[in-house]
This record gives structure tokens, sequence and C-alpha cells, in this order.
């Protein structure tokens, strides 16, 4: 398939014409005489430089993102945060109405702060078959490759629409979609399906865990810690607490829903923090613990925090003092993902690819909040989390040909 390109492309100086194309590898290329730009590896340079770490501002790279939309052609939709520090994009070519495809994506990273790097984690490294830098694989491989589609689609005669949706602060626990996702459809209508590019080695994700974050405040009585048992320490009250998290997530393994498509075949549960305590001689009476529930579809976090509660009751009662108390608070949750896999979502990815493969993911996505909007969704791009988040991180060049070729494939799909 080759597209005709007219004027004012990002890819080229204005009036010049040239050729989009896929290249045997599934590379997107732009290209204009014997100039090749605007490749995903170098929008993916360009990603990378951009040192886009979740507590940090977005506005960076979220303003080149939206420039090179916009030159396209695509109709944007910036959605600012509160602090306005912060910024998500919604984006659409093609005919109006419902229809089409979304392409999902994040723009924050995760800290390089305290890791080894051989490589400079904000410059990308092309050796050895493999792209190093920060985000690469997590996520910003996918949503170069997107975006070089998206050149592909502004040049084609596209007879269904496709959206883009790039939020902030994944990493933070998906706050940034959860403040985007309800002006999702009033702006952009209602896609056929959405596949949410987090890294899955190029296999359908077609499930993951929900997940909710709480905090425990746990509330004792100060004294001298010469006469410790005359008081309640509330490290002791917090202790027993994860006592109770242990005793919940022995029950879940034994007991609980199982899904074996899953390393970890059950809910989970985890006290990931505890802090409290002002000097080792005195007994305190405040300490904080903070904990999370990753669930099965079959096996609600409102039924393991009931009985979470209930024992935090238990250990307040024995404590035997009107000063003890243990007050729970969720801090945040995001929803899971169960597509069925005979889905029609999953039929037509799976048609896009040349060996589709289906499989779960232990990690959390954005993808429950789309299917939450009733929009089939699977979890679908080139890498590995085994990569993501770690020192040298990496993606092989093989896996975003891969991605190249899926989204190539997807924009003829909604071509004439």
């Amino acid at each position: 398939m080759i597209l005709a390109l007219g004027v004012n492309s990002p890819c080229l100086p204005p009036a010049a014409a040239g050729v989009i194309r896929a290249t045997g590898a599934g590379r997107v290329i732009c290209q204009t005489g014997g100039n090749k730009v605007s490749t995903s590896r170098e929008i993916l340079e360009r990603l990378i430089a951009f040192a886009s770490v979740s507590v940090d501002t977005n506005l960076p790279i979220l303003g080149w993102i939206e420039d090179y939309l916009l030159g396209l052609g695509f109709t944007c939709h910036r959605l600012p945060d509160a602090s306005g520090q912060k910024a998500g994009l919604f984006a659409r070519i093609g005919p109006a109405g419902d229809g089409g495809v979304l392409l999902s994506a994040h723009c924050d990273v995760v800290p390089v702060t305290g890791q080894v790097w051989t490589h400079d984690p904000f410059r990308l490294t092309e050796q050895d078959g493999r792209f190093y830098g920060r985000g690469t694989t997590d996520m910003k491989g996918f949503l170069a490759a997107a975006l070089a589609a998206a050149a592909l689609a502004a040049r084609a005669d596209l007879t269904a629409p496709l959206m883009l949706a790039i939020s902030y602060d994944e990493e933070l626990g998906c706050l940034g979609i959860r403040a985007m996702i309800d002006r999702f459809l009033p702006l952009m209508g209602r896609p056929d399906y959405c596949i949410v590019g987090e890294p899955t080695e190029m296999q359908i994700a077609i499930g993951h865990k929900g997940k909710a974050a709480y905090r425990a405040t746990c509330h004792g009585m100060a004294g001298h810690s010469a006469m410790a048992p005359r008081f309640i320490n509330a490290l002791h009250l917090a202790a027993d607490l994860i006592g109770v998290l242990r005793a919940e997530q022995d029950r879940l393994l034994a007991e609980g829903a199982q899904d074996l498509a899953y390393d970890v075949p059950s809910a989970t549960v985890h006290a990931g923090r505890l802090s409290g305590g002002v000097a080792l001689n005195i007994v305190p009476d405040r300490a904080v613990l903070d904990f999370e529930i990753r669930h099965l579809p079959a096996e609600p976090a409102a039924g393991i925090l009931a009985r979470i509660q209930a024992g935090a009751r238990a250990v307040v009662a024995a404590a035997a003092n009107p000063e003890a108390r243990i007050e729970i608070a969720e801090v945040n949750a995001y929803p899971g993902l169960e597509t069925a896999p005979d889905a029609v979502v999953v039929a037509k990815v799976a048609a896009l690819l040349d060996a589709p493969q289906k499989t779960k993911v232990a990690y959390g996505t954005e993808a429950g909040f789309f299917a939450a909007l009733g929009i089939a969704t699977v979890v679908c791009g080139p890498g590995s989390m085994n990569q993501g988040h770690q020192p040298d991180e990496f993606l092989e060049v093989a896996q975003l040909d891969r991605c190249d070729a899926m989204l190539w494939r997807l924009v003829q799909s909604l071509s004439r």
C-alpha cells in the first residue's frame, strides 16, 4: 500500500511531495526523494529525549505530540489537570461519527533515580538490535508507532476514524485517564474497539487484574517507653493489621477465585509501606500502613476489603483501650480487564498480526477504563514488561517493527 502525500505534511517541507509506505520489516516511513524521515524510530528518539517522569510536568512532550498531530490534520482536545502542569490529549482524524479504532498510550515514565545505567536514559541508543532508553518499552515505543501510523492515516482515504488517547500519570496509578475518561465519548464518539499499547510482546492481552490502594492510619496512646505496656503502640496495631493482611492472602491462595492464565492465579494482598514513631523511647501514637489489593473480576476488592476491615476491628478490640482505632481509606483504584477470548475485538486484532497469541498480564493498564465505557478493548504492544522500570530499559527493534506492521495493517483496514 502506498499513500500519496500532499502539502503541509509534518514529515516534509511545505509544498514537497513523496510517499508514505511500510517496509518489509514493517517500519512506517515517510519518504521524500532519497531522504527517509519520521520513522517510528525517529519519533521514538524525540519522545525519549523528553524526561517525562510522572512527578514532573508533561507539557513539553504533550505539546510536541499535539503540534505533530495538528500538523497532520487531526482534531485535538487537550485536557489539563487541576494544577495546569499536566495534560492529556484526545485526537481523531477521519469521517465524523462513531466507529473506527482507538489507540491508547501514556506519555509519562518512571524515574531513573537510584538506578545505574550504562546508557543515557534520556537519549535513544540503538545497539545489538535493541533500543535503549527510559520508556522505550513502557510505553513510548508503542506511542512512537502510533504517531507514525497517524501520518499514514492522515494521507489515507479513511472510511472510519482513527482516534488516539494520550494520558499522563499512568505510572502513579492511572490517575490521568481517571480524570480524562468521562470526557472521551462526548468529545470523540464511540470507536468500534480500542488497543491499549502496553508491552505484551505483541500478544493480545485479554485480561488483567484490577487494583485498589488503601491507607490504614493506626491510632494509639503515646507515653514513655519505660512504661510501654501502659500505653497503646500504634506500630503494634499496624503490625497486627499486617498479620490480618497475610492471613487474607493465605485465604485467597487457598480458597479464593482462581484464574490459571495468571502467574499468580488468585487475588493478592500486599503491604507496601509502614511508617510511624518519633523516637525510640516514645511509644508511638500514630502509624500509617499503605497496602493494596489486586483482584480478579470474580473476586471483587469490596469483599476482600470487608474481611480486612473486620480483622482491623478485631485488632482494635483486642487492644481494649478507647484510644485505639484503625481508619482505612481508599487512596486510588483502577478497574481490571476481562475480554472474552472469542470477542470480535480479539479476532480483529488477531487479523492484524502475523502470529497472534492470547494472554493475560500481571500488571495493570488503562484498558479497564475504556472497557467500562462499553468499548471492546484489548492490550497489545511491543516489548516485555520484564524490561519496564529497569535500568538500561530496552525495546527489541524487531518488536517495534512488528508493532509498525500491525498499525500499518490497521490503517489499511480503515481505508478504502
